[in-house]
């Protein structure tokens, strides 16, 4: 299964697939006519900026420059938590908040998006599988039909969980943590 999801993103064409947070839309973070896709599924402004997933810190090191404080963060956190980043580097432009030149990245706790991720060698875009301004689909089973049948391929994984819960998001400014999101 895998190696059919790599050789969609290597086509820059989207998935759909369960996070460890919500079920979530994805394409390869770096390929801009991917990421277009994306918006144009959720109906959602460029303007406003799209969440991205890497495999390990690692990774993470190769698309911004990660504060100690965040790093602090990322060992002890024991819940999904995104941080925003300063001035991300070797990603879609599409992708980055255009305000602030930030990227939100998180390093992905659920075994199969960090295989998937690993082996794809680069970042994965995961926003919630709604249409923008909608409620967060909470299982596979509230995914709407638009959405299913917008994606290239759909992940047959975890389809009978429930996630309650997006993920935490944090920006750091110097010493501060500032939640963006609980």
């Amino acid at each position: 299964m895998i190696q059919n999801i790599l050789e969609i993103l290597d086509k820059g064409k989207t998935i759909l697939y369960p996070t460890d947070t919500v079920w979530g839309l994805g394409c390869d973070a770096t390929n801009k006519k991917a990421v277009i896709k994306i918006y144009e599924i959720k109906k959602r402004e460029e303007s406003k900026s799209l969440i991205v997933l890497v495999s390990s810190l690692h990774m993470l090191k190769k698309y911004v420059s990660v504060p100690k404080k965040a790093v602090e963060i990322i060992k002890t956190t024991t819940k999904p938590t995104t941080i925003i980043y300063k001035n991300p580097k070797n990603i879609a432009k599409n992708i980055i908040n255009k305000e602030d030149n930030t990227l939100a990245i998180r390093i992905v706790n659920d075994d199969f998006c960090r295989k998937m991720i690993k082996r794809f060698g680069k970042p994965i875009v995961s926003t919630s599988a709604n249409i923008s301004g909608f409620p967060t689909p909470k299982s596979f089973a509230e995914i709407s039909s638009p959405i299913l049948s917008s994606v290239d391929y759909v992940v047959s994984l975890h389809k009978n969980k429930i996630s309650t819960k997006s993920s935490t998001i944090l920006k750091i400014e110097g010493e501060d943590i500032i939640v963006i999101r609980e």
